[in-house]
């Protein structure tokens, strides 16, 4: 009994070093340098680029940079005989860019790491000696890191960026965000993100929210959201689909989605954009089809709204860039600059005084009929008196205004003013803070 057990316990410890000891073979590993030509085709954001050996069409991973110097590992998804813009869907070290002379690398260890040209590691995945046997780029994008059995260790659909996938999800536990590149030339994060939550879906400027799912079968306290992935849903008519968000929900085995317009072809090479000025967009790639391969399928914040579903799409006013840095929206369309002395035609310099902190160097101005970007989808707080509202404005520096429906007595406040949306409605009150001159 005494020798079987050690021998069991002998098979267990020689099975746990072989796969702790596991390594990459030599024909598997890789590095590749930063250097040499230009790619001649065109990209996403007109970068500099030098493509690399992994490929699997349409994908490819390439260094490439927007800013003279700073370059991002990306893959990037297009065909150079489609003749079509190519677009980066996926990033390793996005605001933390390399130079001339970086290294990406699979060592024999089964570390996959973006190296400085000094040696600084920009990025790495963490796999040393966890049983990493080989690296792929499988057909629906996802980079991968796979063990001797095919199982991954690791894989970039747990790391998005700005982009989903068909196939990948935001889930609780996980990756549970979008966030937005800062511009076409400065590859930061940006202001924008989206984030999958236990109750809703929701699109934030900054901490701010703009936009929230409002999906029924959330009402019941037990359920949450589990994860939400891009899918395609075949529809009752032949070679017709909807892209949609598929959100798996918990304790109820059930679904909830986000349906993102008709496509007439089950084209897997999709994918869902949160944007640089923060709407969300789904295109779709078809393979071969020279000079407009890609299809924008459905843009979420858009002119031509669905009537009676807000969970679809909603209008450009509920942007908070749309009018840019301070300005009235109304039918999508920015219609006004507002001022302490009225409201004036709207231009790209239209803009708010910073009112000094000090009590008594401000005082405010009252818009009729107007909210904020965060009143729609925020509750704000209440019932509270006019006079508080104002008073916890006052009394915060930060503040730039406060908003105040006289109907319900809610209250919001507005570190940041940006879009303001008329809605025809009297009882929504804006109050902006103006330097006493």
């Amino acid at each position: 009994m005494s020798s079987s057990l050690s021998l069991i316990l002998f098979f267990f410890i020689f099975r746990s070093f072989s796969i702790s000891d596991a390594i990459v073979s030599p024909a598997d590993t890789f590095q590749y340098v930063n250097q040499g030509n230009f790619g001649e085709f065109d990209s996403e954001y007109a970068p500099n680029y030098r493509p690399l050996p992994p490929f699997t069409s349409p994908f490819q991973l390439c260094f490439y940079n927007t800013t003279a110097g700073a370059y991002t590992l990306g893959l990037r998804m297009g065909t150079r005989r489609d003749e079509s813009i190519m677009r980066w869907v996926w990033e390793a070290n996005r605001g933390n860019p390399v130079g001339e002379d970086a290294t990406f690398s699979l060592g024999s260890d089964g570390n996959l790491v973006l190296a400085d040209g000094d040696g600084r590691i920009a990025w790495q995945t963490n796999t040393a000696n966890k049983g990493v046997v080989g690296f792929a780029i499988l057909s629906n994008g996802n980079i991968v890191l796979r063990d001797s059995k095919g199982s991954f260790v690791w894989q970039s659909f747990d790391s998005p960026t700005d982009t989903l996938l068909f196939g990948q999800s935001l889930k609780i536990g996980g990756p549970t965000k979008l966030v937005s590149r800062a511009s076409t030339t400065n590859n930061v994060n940006g202001v924008y993100s989206f984030v999958l939550e236990p109750k809703r879906l929701g699109l934030y400027y900054k901490n701010m929210l703009y936009w929230a799912s409002t999906f029924t079968e959330l009402n019941n306290p037990n359920v949450t959201l589990v994860n939400a992935t891009l899918e395609i849903q075949e529809t009752e008519y032949e070679e017709n689909y909807f892209n949609s968000l598929q959100c798996r929900l918990s304790n109820s085995g059930g679904q909830a989605y986000l349906d993102f317009n008709l496509l007439r072809y089950n084209s897997t090479l999709s994918y869902l954009r949160l944007g640089i000025d923060g709407n969300l967009r789904l295109y779709s790639y078809r393979r071969n089809v020279r000079f407009s391969s890609w299809s924008l399928l459905f843009t979420f914040f858009d002119r031509t709204v669905i009537p009676n579903r807000r969970d679809i799409n909603e209008d450009e006013c509920q942007l908070p860039d749309r009018c840019g840095k301070f300005g009235l929206c109304e039918d999508n369309q920015c219609v006004g600059c507002p001022s302490p002395t009225g409201v004036f035609a709207w231009s790209k310099d239209c803009n708010v005084k910073s009112p000094p902190c000090k009590a008594g160097g401000f005082r405010y101005y009252q818009l009729k009929g107007v909210d904020h970007f965060t009143v729609k989808y925020s509750p704000g707080t209440g019932p509270v008196k006019q006079k508080d509202c104002e008073s916890k404005c006052s009394k915060d520096c930060k503040c730039m205004g406060y908003f105040y429906h006289t109907d319900r007595s809610r209250c919001w406040i507005a570190n940041e003013l940006k879009t303001l949306t008329r809605v025809g409605n009297s009882t929504h009150l804006a109050y902006v803070k103006t330097p006493i001159q």
